[in-house]
């Protein structure tokens, strides 16, 4: 096996592990406010969730063509900068996701690409115009356009439940979430599905093995939906929880107009090509449903540590793709270096993680996440 084949190899079975990841950290996008309202069982919601990420994976490729020939430059891009830049992004993901926070997976992965690519071909490989306009301006848009919907839906939504009988009316609104989360599912395998379509094409075209401009082959796609559903099933309920319950206190018409909120923009940026940021949009839609309703209450202490983790996320990943590739340029030592590294994060996050463990069984049983074994308040109390 030569070298070339090796790092291919070795960038599509990172890139796999990097979509399961953004599967259980994204999973609270289309299901927390279902299982926050009881309108699903928590195992069941992220079952369906799983299911329909794989269908919304095979749905379009708009999202992967801008990750596969849009942000970099393929002609100057090697394997290596790629593996680099997944590594930055899997241990973003695995930290923010130890701590509760919903930040993006998305900008994880353009962030830890750019970093990579800084490092090993400079300036002229990254497509500047292309990350401010189709990652940086729909970041700060589309969390705000997704929260005004939601606030008007579930202003709405009251209006119209309004001097109606309220357990007939709140059971109605949970059949409709089971809807609405089910399309928000859907919409985020259309998506973030896409992100790893787009990786592996990305690595196939500069190696060699697929032509430049091409879509993603039917193995990848499939590869990709498989991986990110397994990823989605397996839970990620410490985010989950903090989307639930930390944020606002959700009740089932703030939960069913702030998943349709989040379907509409998300849907809409994916036929458009844009790589949006899923949990930006579902966050601002759940933060948007607590305006709507009277009288709710949105912690915003909770609220700007999301914001700030946003903020965080793609220079955090940049930093770490950028000294990932500035070691594994060095030879087959500094790659097995980085291996080393990142397989000794994985499990130490795990082993961290396990002290407060946040499971189906538990999720709705507080608000926050934390790190240390002491009891969590319950959420009401």
């Amino acid at each position: 096996m030569d070298m070339t084949l090796f790092l291919v190899i070795l960038v599509i079975v990172t890139a796999l592990f990097f979509d399961f990841t953004n599967g259980f950290h994204d999973s609270a996008n289309a299901m927390a406010t279902s299982v926050a309202t009881g309108a699903l069982k928590p195992k069941v919601a992220v079952l369906i969730a799983a299911v329909l990420n794989v269908a919304g994976a095979f749905l379009s490729t708009e999202v992967a063509a801008t990750i596969s020939g849009g942000i970099v430059e393929d002609s100057v891009v090697t394997p290596l900068m790629v593996f680099a830049g997944l590594v930055g992004a899997i241990i973003w993901n695995l930290l923010t996701w130890l701590l509760g926070l919903p930040s993006s997976s998305s900008h994880a992965l353009f962030g830890g690409l750019i970093g990579a690519v800084l490092v090993g071909a400079g300036l002229s490989g990254v497509h500047f115009g292309t990350v401010v306009s189709k990652v940086l301006l729909p970041a700060l848009v589309a969390p705000v356009v997704a929260g005004l919907a939601a606030a008007g839906a579930t202003f709405i939504a009251y209006k119209i439940a309004a001097h109606r009988e309220n357990e007939r009316t709140e059971a109605g609104f949970r059949h409709g979430q089971t809807v609405s989360a089910s399309l928000v599912a859907l919409a985020h395998g259309t998506s973030d599905g896409q992100k790893t379509m787009g990786v592996i094409t990305l690595v196939l075209i500069t190696a060699g093995y697929q032509a430049s401009g091409t879509d993603p082959q039917l193995w990848v796609i499939l590869a990709a939906g498989l991986c990110i559903g397994l990823g989605t099933y397996s839970g990620g309920w410490r985010i989950m929880r903090t989307m639930g319950r930390g944020l606002v206190d959700i009740q089932a018409p703030q939960g069913f107009a702030a998943e349709t909120a989040s379907t509409t923009a998300i849907l809409a940026s994916s036929h458009l090509g844009f790589a949006l940021s899923t949990t930006q949009v579902c966050s601002g839609s759940i933060v948007g449903s607590g305006f709507g309703r009277k009288m709710a209450e949105v912690r915003w202490s909770t609220a700007r540590k999301m914001v700030y983790a946003w903020l965080l996320t793609l220079p955090a990943a940049a930093l770490v793709g950028a000294a990932a590739a500035f070691v594994a340029d060095t030879g087959v030592f500094g790659t097995v270096v980085v291996i080393a590294v990142l397989a000794a994060a994985v499990l130490g996050i795990w082993q961290v993680a396990r002290r407060n463990s946040v499971s189906a069984d538990n999720v709705n049983e507080g608000r926050d996440v934390t790190l240390s074994a002491r009891p969590e308040v319950p959420a009401g109390v």
